[in-house]
């Protein structure tokens, strides 16, 4: 199966009192924007409330890709696919019934995602595989933006390149992407990737956006 490469912003590092604004910056280049909602629970980080997460779908012109970092993923993941966000991922980690859950969240109309921390092994989730539109490989410990890509993460993305074989299911990695890891990611198997830090704090997010992709699509 071919690959395609998709580049999908994170605004956990955007200016968040215009993210309307920062958004349209990233919109003509970007696949979809990727919410971070983090509840200071599940991680050390509290970023947006229902309420305002809700208003951010409802205003953005791209597509909402939304990765809950949250505790009640089985309540709250279904919640997300409500409010219209296209991509919804929930923690392995914080979720009681993973197969109910994402079964919910794809009836709802949105892809379902699954994601995993650093230290959980995928080979125990792989029996998930049919089950899922996307697994989200995290490459530093869920919770804050701006950190370093975590090289021992490319081992796992190689092994659920493996598990998913020709399934159409796409390969996320969240954390530390930027033009001098991209590659790396890409080689390892990833075709979807979450840039935070390195798009937001460029002079010309729209254009770092395009930089990635290049360098992404240069190793496929």
């Amino acid at each position: 199966m071919t690959r395609e490469i998709r580049i999908t912003p994170s605004i956990l590092n955007a200016d968040f009192t215009d993210l309307g604004s920062e958004i349209r910056r990233i919109s003509e280049v970007s696949d979809l924007v990727h919410l971070d909602v983090m509840d200071n629970i599940f991680v050390p980080n509290f970023t947006f409330s229902f309420e305002a997460a809700s208003k951010i779908v409802s205003d953005s012109v791209l597509p909402v890709d939304a990765h809950l970092m949250v505790m009640n993923c089985d309540q709250i993941g279904p919640q997300f696919a409500e409010i219209g966000c296209s991509s919804v991922t929930i923690h392995s980690e914080a979720t009681t019934n993973i197969s109910s859950t994402l079964r919910t969240i794809r009836s709802l109309g949105s892809r379902a995602g699954l994601a995993i921390k650093p230290g959980t092994d995928i080979d125990d989730y792989a029996s998930f595989a049919d089950e899922v539109d996307m697994f989200l490989i995290m490459t530093v410990e869920p919770g804050f933006g701006g950190q370093s890509f975590m090289e021992p993460m490319l081992q796992k993305i190689s092994r659920t390149r493996s598990i998913i074989g020709n399934r159409p299911i796409w390969l996320q990695v969240d954390g530390g992407i930027s033009l001098k890891t991209i590659e790396q990611a890409a080689q390892a198997g990833a075709d979807t990737f979450v840039a935070g830090s390195a798009v937001f704090s460029a002079e010309d997010p729209a254009s770092m956006v395009t930089a990635l992709r290049k360098l992404a699509e240069s190793v496929l």
